[in-house]
């Protein structure tokens, strides 16, 4: 994607921390010469060599997965946190705009056999479940029951390229006070782009 250099987040260890806390991301390939998008959790992790990968499944109902082996380079979308940001709040006259942050990856893509796909369920499960009070685990689950991962493709990405867009209003360093006071009176998410744009400029 095209990210203006002021934008251009290379810190891997921060990129990869946004991408396992919005890991619900989107599966980009071809079906049919078109596009085709589906929205599924997409783990981060590493192989057996250490390199990181990402780890997901689909459904086999979808067309998606028939086209893997076929094309196996894929994208992978991950969106966090947006908000507009109203030029009012500027000390000097300029257009309205958009602060975000977002993440392509861009990798190749392998189908996982059913015991490796088991695998990633348990760890994504568990990943989940830790917070609930009363957590639920596949091991506790019957067979019968578990038999519908039958129904499902998994599959690992081996991650060629990480394109990570962090918007801050880094160009507006002079209007960041104002930026964080009017976003922390909004929604979520803008105070959550607000409690960025702090943290980048405590950095500097």
């Amino acid at each position: 994607m095209y990210i203006p250099h002021y934008y251009k987040n290379e810190n891997i260890a921060e990129v990869k921390k946004f991408i396992q806390e919005n890991s619900f991301g989107i599966l980009v390939n071809q079906v049919d010469g078109k596009p085709w998008a589906t929205h599924i959790p997409l783990e981060l992790d590493h192989d057996e060599h250490g390199k990181a990968i990402l780890v997901s499944h689909i459904s086999k109902v979808n067309p998606q997965w028939k086209e893997f082996e076929k094309q196996p380079e894929v994208l992978c979308i991950f969106n966090g946190p947006h908000s507009y940001i109203s030029s009012s709040w500027y000390n000097e006259e300029e257009v309205p705009t958009w602060d975000y942050i977002a993440v392509h990856v861009y990798g190749k893509l392998s189908i996982l056999s059913e015991e490796e796909v088991m695998k990633s369920l348990h760890k994504l499960v568990n990943k989940y479940e830790k917070e609930s009070e009363n957590p639920v685990s596949l091991h506790d689950m019957s067979s019968k029951t578990l038999k519908q991962v039958k129904g499902v493709v998994g599959f690992k990405i081996e991650i060629r390229d990480i394109q990570a867009a962090f918007k801050l209003s880094q160009t507006r360093q002079q209007d960041h006070a104002a930026i964080i006071k009017n976003l922390n009176v909004k929604d979520v998410t803008a105070q959550e782009i607000a409690r960025h744009i702090e943290k980048q400029s405590n950095l500097k």
